[in-house]
């Protein structure tokens, strides 16, 4: 049986956002400059929106809720940092609206692979 954790990660790629599908679709498969991302990839007990685990870099989408979990998300992005990844985050709407300017930050903060 699979460890609780991977069951969660699994549950949340199957019910993912419309932003969270919509930025996949840039980063699967290598497309942004051959940099390989996850989704739903663990670190300790958060599960992360993406991973880019050759670069530690993680980039989390925040829908309307996430204004109310400041201090939630402030202390997932320390202990994010504490593993050794550098976290990016965005809005939903940035995602769906402004997907260049997205993927040419998050490029950015990428080293060539």
């Amino acid at each position: 049986m699979p460890h609780p954790r991977t069951q969660r990660a699994r549950k949340l790629r199957n019910n993912a956002t419309d932003a969270e599908r919509h930025l996949w679709r840039h980063l699967r498969r290598r497309q942004l400059k051959g940099h390989r991302f996850r989704r739903q990839y663990p670190i300790g007990p958060y599960i992360t929106d993406f991973a880019c685990v050759e670069q530690r870099l993680v980039v989390e989408l925040d829908g309307g809720q996430h204004a109310e979990r400041a201090a939630y998300d402030r202390s997932r992005d320390r202990y994010i940092s504490q593993a050794g990844f550098r976290a990016l985050r965005y809005w939903n709407d940035q995602v769906l609206q402004e997907t260049e300017a997205v993927l040419a930050d998050i490029l950015r903060h990428l080293s060539p692979p």
